[in-house]
């Protein structure tokens, strides 16, 4: 379930981007379910060996709607622009792939120091957040007016999710994500606020293997190389958030951090290449797992990889994709959005495992000011720009992360005042 509901949002908010249709929807969603058991199956079995969920990456998605915006400002179809978002994916897995595979992964953690991870997960938190907090006021698909009765029935499930999580016992804290969702979906029906679903085609094969090159044969496109080399570094940052985070919410030895990056670094490539290949999203290691292993007190690997075998499987049957995606948005994304309580936790921790000094201050409040402000600028501000810088200040928690990373090593650290 928690792999689910991590699932099912983004290509939906995609789909909206990409002026997709309702067939063209549940077939990203079907390709997606695909790739995310897979990649979750064999970063818990060889990579990083960890119990951390892979999902459809946020941080792409936002790097795919600058480049949307862009073709629509240009009058193009923003359709026409897929097989070069193909065409990036495929060079972050290859850059991933020979990182992790030349054990130069590890070697790039000196980069991501305590503060700067810790920096990473605050404003992946505020982002992603405020991507679920619109979710749970049905914003995500292009609707403008909220359904109130909906939003209302999110809010309770958020409430009763934290209460589980926190105040539960058993089964009742181990499963609250699950019992959430599962009591949301049921009310949600009950009360008759589903408007419209995906359409289920009678016809249609109980057993379908998810297409490949569904948006065409990737293209590189040079204008996204230099964004995509960043971004690359990137989502090297995710994998240090997510496998710091993970280590110490499962009590995980840090002595293995090196061989967990590097295996977990040519996965992540070969996840790449395969989202690339499959026409869906790429997927990334989520950080928020820490919060929901906290959440569940659920450690053990085992369940996990059966879970991701078991995801993977569902997909190639479409009936069972179509009836999941009829999770309702609104309550997936007040379900998910819980475990980003534990993950802010997770991030101050990180933030002040060291002095919190006018040094550090200054880097944590440049970094979120900067981050955060460009979220809350609109794609036309940087119009006039070459397409390179578009993508780089059109994504905040990219623009944030590599100025908490300069200015961590440009600036030493001194005698300077300790912050009480």
């Amino acid at each position: 379930m928690f792999l689910l509901a991590n699932s099912v949002a983004m290509p939906i908010v995609f789909g909206g981007l990409f002026q997709l249709s309702l067939e063209e929807i549940s077939s990203l969603i079907q390709r997606t379910f695909f790739i995310v058991g897979i990649s979750s199956f064999l970063q818990g079995w060889i990579g990083h060996r960890l119990p951390i969920a892979d999902g459809p990456a946020g941080t792409w998605v936002s790097l795919f709607a600058v480049l949307a915006d862009i073709a629509i400002r240009q009058g193009q179809n923003p359709h026409d622009t897929l097989p070069a978002l193909s065409g990036a994916v495929l060079i972050a897995g290859v850059l991933l792939f020979v990182l992790g595979l030349a054990k130069v992964t590890h070697r790039l953690a000196f980069l991501f120091t305590p503060l700067v991870t810790g920096t990473f997960l605050l404003i992946l938190a505020i982002q992603l957040s405020g991507v679920f907090m619109k979710g749970m006021f049905g914003l995500t698909t292009g609707q403008v007016a909220t359904n109130y009765a909906v939003t209302g029935l999110a809010g309770g499930v958020f409430v009763f999710v934290l209460l589980l999580s926190l105040l539960g016992k058993g089964v009742f804290k181990q499963y609250a994500v699950m019992i959430g969702l599962l009591t949301g979906w049921l009310l949600y029906e009950l009360l008759g606020l589903r408007t419209a679903g995906i359409p289920f085609n009678t016809g249609e094969a109980w057993l379908q293997v998810p297409g490949v090159f569904v948006w065409g044969i990737p293209k590189v496109d040079l204008n996204i190389v230099i964004a995509v080399v960043l971004f690359t570094f990137m989502l090297v940052s995710n994998s240090v958030a997510a496998v710091t985070a993970v280590e110490e919410a499962t009590t995980a030895s840090p002595a293995d951090r090196p061989k967990r990056l590097n295996r977990g670094g040519i996965i992540g490539g070969i996840s790449h290449g395969l989202a690339s290949v499959f026409s869906t999203i790429a997927v990334v290691q989520l950080p928020v797992s820490a919060g929901f292993i906290r959440m569940t007190e659920q450690r053990n690997v085992k369940p996990f990889l059966w879970a991701g075998i078991l995801f993977a499987g569902l997909s190639f049957f479409p009936f069972v994709v179509k009836g999941l995606a009829l999770l309702p948005g609104p309550i997936a994304s007040a379900a998910l959005l819980t475990t980003f309580v534990q993950m802010v936790g997770i991030a101050m921790q990180g933030i002040t495992r060291e002095p919190l000094d006018q040094r550090s201050m200054s880097i944590l409040g440049i970094s979120l000011v900067t981050g955060v402000g460009l979220m809350a600028l609109p794609g036309a501000a940087f119009q006039a720009l070459p397409a390179p810088f578009q993508y780089v200040l059109g994504n905040g928690l990219l623009f944030g992360t590599v100025v908490a990373i300069c200015l961590e090593q440009i600036w030493r650290k001194a005698n300077v005042p300790r912050v009480s």
